[in-house]
């Protein structure tokens, strides 16, 4: 029998089956930006589109995190702790589910971003996905760091990249506040049941970087032990 194929590559390591998940979930993320665009232009079926792809991109990382956890050993012969590692792919997996919620209920109500909004909501989505790739390249080191026992060069280069994700972070909570004040500007204008959800998708916006970067909390935690 050539046994289950999740086993088998277990066997050789549970890193890369989390690199491939957290990849996939990324995947997801990056299709925010080309949705907010499609509800910028009013252009609905181009938004359905985008909003099926992030389902379907979704519902892939979905099954991935599934079969991790039922297939990662119950011990590991590798110094961290298989609880660990479960909680890294839940943390990964809460990213897909985020922008899966944004297209969601955007798409359902048709939301219209404010014109004068536009410039500075793309930029704010192009941080949190920003953040989401950086979180993939600190993943991706993982296996090498594993490697040298959390020493050396290595354990230097992703205390970096950790950094830098922190960085990215910081930065998009800057934008966020930017966001909201000139939102602020505009309520009186605006219906309020409109004002409340958009409130919401920003915050989800920031809530997206904000599990990219505890992707990278995790880690060092790992790190540490």
């Amino acid at each position: 029998m050539a046994g289950n194929p999740f086993t088998n590559l277990f066997g050789q390591s549970p890193i890369r089956p989390i690199q491939t998940h957290m990849e996939q979930v990324h995947d997801c993320s990056e299709q925010l930006v080309p949705f907010l665009k499609a509800t910028l232009e009013n252009d609905w079926d181009k938004a359905l589109e985008v909003q099926q792809l992030i389902s379907a991109l979704e519902a892939k990382a979905d099954v991935l995190k599934k079969n991790l956890r039922l297939n990662l050993p119950k011990s590991l012969l590798m110094p961290v702790h298989r609880s660990d590692l479960l909680d890294l792919i839940t943390r990964q997996d809460r990213l897909a589910n985020c922008v899966k919620d944004i297209a969601g209920i955007m798409l359902g109500r048709k939301m219209r971003i404010p014109p004068s909004l536009a410039d500075i909501m793309l930029e704010y989505a192009q941080g949190a996905v920003a953040t989401s790739a950086q979180a993939v390249v600190a993943i991706n080191e993982m296996d090498e760091l594993l490697e040298t026992g959390f020493r050396g060069r290595e354990l230097n280069i992703v205390e970096a990249l950790i950094v830098e994700l922190d960085r990215l972070e910081h930065s998009n909570d800057k934008i966020q506040v930017q966001v909201r004040a000139r939102l602020f500007k505009l309520e009186a204008d605006m219906p309020p049941v409109d004002v409340i959800f958009l409130y919401k998708i920003i915050d989800w916006i920031g809530e997206l970087a904000d599990r990219a970067q505890k992707v990278g909390s995790r880690m060092q935690l790992l790190i540490a032990r």
